[in-house]
């Protein structure tokens, strides 16, 4: 029995729009004032900027287009199962590294450049988890299939 649903798309490549939609909507939203409070504050890169999504989460003009492009990568990528799979993979590790920097460095240093906080840091960790997970999944199932 095949996984792929009417429209010829597996389900790793559909969770992988869906993923790759919320980076994408939130990195728009860092721009946008009401979703991100300070706004007028923000800096294009480093920790100084006061700029926080959602009130919680520090994000800088470069925080916000990295988002961006991961996003548009993401949806590049699940145009096939195995580019979704990847996508979550590796774009999960990404998220493992970025927690483990994030943890490592003097968050009031130069070394803050996206910039990051404590709630970037376990939201990455969470990030990591979820997508080499899925990624980890779908591979897993796709194997079966074959």
């Amino acid at each position: 029995m095949s996984t792929q649903h009417t429209r010829g798309r597996a389900p790793v490549q559909i969770v992988t729009t869906v993923v790759a939609l919320v980076f994408l909507l939130v990195g728009l939203a860092g721009f946008v004032p009401g979703i991100t409070t300070g706004l007028d504050s923000m800096t294009f890169a480093g920790h100084h900027s006061d700029a926080r999504l959602l009130g919680v989460f520090e994000v800088s003009v470069l925080h916000n287009l990295v988002h961006v492009l991961f996003g548009a990568v993401g949806l590049l990528m699940a145009r096939t199962a195995s580019g979704a799979v990847t996508y979550l993979v590796i774009g999960g590790a990404i998220y493992l590294v970025l927690w483990l920097y994030g943890m490592l460095i003097d968050l009031d240093s130069a070394a803050n450049f996206v910039p990051v906080n404590d709630a970037d840091n376990w939201l990455h960790l969470g990030l990591a988890i979820g997508m080499i997970g899925l990624g980890a999944l779908y591979a897993r199932s796709r194997k079966a299939e074959r």
